[in-house]
């Protein structure tokens, strides 16, 4: 069984995933007394074995070499999370962020010139969007290019401290371009936001007069990487230097574009850089995997405390239901953020060949980035949490570097703050959520508005779902059931759907205000932020779950099946406990009721323990990927087996 839920968890890219694996296997540990240089020699080392074996192919186009394979490219970023991040992150900035940048902003002249040595790794870059003091406010960044007609050139330059480029990743040592994102001046015009792909070292690796670079220095986690910090003091790069996809500069300092508006050109730019969230949500979800594997296989060989009367035998760590709960709700919601991923992956490879200046449609593209951003945080914000419980779960042990839970709870920290700072990318999900009445602020009483955003704009997030058919029957079976069963698939799709739709509807009341005049949008706004956030938590802990529903319905194995709903029972539920002050305290769910659902996660978990194994294993992280921890606890045993007898 566990074969065929690993296979149905790997989903259409399993080939990719096993081939992952072999090479992860081949890969010696990542060794801990490094120093920085040494960390960075070697990755940038294995960076170098990837590209030879093919390895960033996958995703670029196939006239210059590559697979054409989007999804496949995302799946095999998703794996090198079980091996040393640092590598991971690496090969991201190279070739997700780096090489599609080129790729997604570039034209035919950059394509050409650049795309196979940037895949064989001839040629290292950087992207160098985030400024020191405009991290998550990229449309207000302030490094400039300014055209100069007279010499075809364009003059980048940094202004003051607070815009240099920072925290860029393969700039301290190996980058040898960049993509450099600065606002675009022609004339007296300015065209916000965009991207050139510059020089940024000769070819001894030297800084090109008019290039500042510094080492960022030793960080928390991640040394593997050469972040660092660049400026520009009035350095002259050629008029072709502009990525031209959605705008260009003709030799006399014309701008065209084939995108009406400088906000819609920006964020249809920005739209087309979605996989690198993608793929941080990946490794962060496979990071999360390994510290689940290790902190479980250790709770099945540790033992601790006998049973009253049956001494020596001591009760192993994972019969306790303490420790059940600990570990078990983290797997289900690793699942549950799993199939939200691939379900998430599956929807890029199909937008990924319509051209977004001619789709007449924009709404996928729309759900897809606010998706992105949702789960994005929700998954590093798990990994987060989850491997801090999997290092307290192993005691001790855990804390030994030979775990490997010490090497991946700093590697993941930055996770929830690079590729989009999570509590701003949930302000993004809920200004998504809020975009469909926006117009209708001025118009709407408070009555009408609430039916707007219940009746009308509800219907839309609902109808955004990969199982509609399937949520719409399961959700109508329970209407008016107010008593239905904790495990009845339907009450839960419709507890949570009924929290969303009252949280957006108490937020619009609370934004309504920022209509009135002489009102301050801004403090409205700002007044109502923690709703706002909550708003978009809410959202996409449903979509995760539909995700989970949809996944269980598309399961062909009936044995699977079975087990799949007790897992995503436990997701919820789980979930449902977590928030049960606002169930109670909203009259979803009455006194008992919410005692029920605590005893419901306890019951889930001692059902769940004897298929413990089967879960773990199934989710397929590589043994090099698993510390030494889980070997201590056999060798604890055998010596005190000796103590007895002797």
């Amino acid at each position: 069984m566990t074969g065929a839920l690993c296979e149905f968890l790997d989903g259409r890219w399993h080939a990719i995933r096993a081939e992952a694996r072999q090479r992860l296997a081949e890969l010696p540990p990542p060794e801990e007394d490094l120093t920085t240089e040494q960390h960075r020699a070697v990755v940038l080392a294995q960076l170098q074995e990837l590209a030879k074996a093919g390895y960033p192919e996958i995703g670029f186009p196939e006239e210059y070499g590559g697979g054409g394979d989007v999804g496949g490219s995302l799946t095999a970023f998703e794996m090198l999370g079980f091996g040393d991040l640092s590598l991971m992150v690496k090969a991201g900035v190279q070739w997700g962020l780096f090489g599609g940048a080129v790729e997604s902003l570039g034209t035919d002249r950059h394509h050409d010139a650049h795309l196979a040595d940037i895949m064989s790794d001839r040629l290292l870059g950087c992207f160098a969007m985030t400024e020191l003091g405009h991290g998550s406010d990229v449309q207000h960044l302030r490094t400039t290019a300014t055209y100069d007609p007279a010499t075809e050139q364009f003059v980048l330059r940094t202004p003051y401290e607070h815009a240099r480029k920072e925290y860029i990743g393969n700039a301290a040592r190996d980058g040898r371009m960049a993509v450099v994102f600065a606002q675009l001046i022609t004339g007296d015009e300015h065209r916000g936001v965009h991207a050139f792909l510059v020089p940024i070292r000769d070819a001894d690796g030297n800084p090109v007069p008019g290039v500042r670079i510094a080492d960022c220095g030793r960080k928390g986690g991640l040394n593997g990487v050469d972040n660092g910090s660049l400026w520009f003091d009035d350095y002259r790069v050629p008029r072709e230097a502009l990525l031209n996809r959605y705008g260009d500069v003709a030799a006399d300092g014309t701008y065209s574009s084939p995108i009406d508006g400088d906000g819609k050109r920006f964020f249809t730019m920005l739209g087309t850089l979605i996989r690198g969230r993608i793929s941080v949500a990946g490794a962060a979800g496979s990071a999360t995997k390994s510290a689940l594997t290790i902190a479980i296989r250790y709770a099945l060989a540790r033992r601790q405390f006998a049973r009253p009367g049956e001494e020596p035998d001591e009760v192993v760590l994972l019969d306790y239901r303490a420790h059940q709960r600990k570990l078990l709700p983290a797997l289900a919601r690793t699942y549950a953020l799993h199939f939200a991923q691939q379900e998430l992956v599956q929807t890029l490879d199909e937008l990924v060949g319509e051209n977004p200046v001619e789709r007449s449609d924009d709404r996928r593209q729309r759900e897809l980035e606010s998706r992105a951003a949702g789960l994005k945080a929700l998954t590093t914000w798990h990994a987060t949490k989850t491997i801090q419980i999997c290092r307290e779960a192993c005691g001790g042990a855990g804390y030994m570097a030979a775990s490997r839970l010490p090497r991946l709870k700093a590697d993941t920290d930055v996770f929830t703050t690079f590729e989009g700072d999570n509590t701003v990318l949930l302000q993004l999900v809920a200004k998504g959520l809020l975009t469909g009445y926006q117009q209708h602020l001025h118009e709407l009483g408070t009555l009408g508005m609430a039916r707007f955003v219940t009746d009308q704009f509800m219907g839309a997030v609902v109808e955004r779902t990969a199982a509609r058919s399937v949520i719409e029957r399961l959700v109508d079976a329970v209407s008016g059931q107010e008593e239905a069963d904790f495990a009845d698939r339907g009450w839960q799709l419709k507890l949570l759907e009924d929290r969303e739709k009252h949280v957006l509807d108490t937020l619009a009341r609370r934004l309504r205000p920022a209509a009135e005049e002489g009102a301050d949008p801004f403090e409205v706004f700002n007044d109502a932020q923690d709703h706002v956030l909550r708003a978009a938590w809410v959202h996409v802990e449903r979509v995760v779950l539909e995700a989970f529903v949809a996944a269980i319905e598309r399961c062909p194995d009936p044995e699977l099946v079975a087990l799949l709903d007790q897992v995503c029972d436990l997701y919820v539920l789980s979930a449902v406990e977590a928030d049960l002050a606002w169930f109670q305290g909203h009259g979803r769910l009455s006194a008992s009721r919410a005692k029920g659902v605590t005893a419901a996660v306890n019951d889930l978990c001692k059902r769940l323990r004897p298929r413990i194994d089967t879960l773990v294993d199934a989710l397929g992280v590589p043994d090099a990927a698993i510390g030494a921890t889980r070997h201590e606890p056999e060798r604890q045993k055998e010596q005190r087996a000796g103590d007895l007898s002797g």
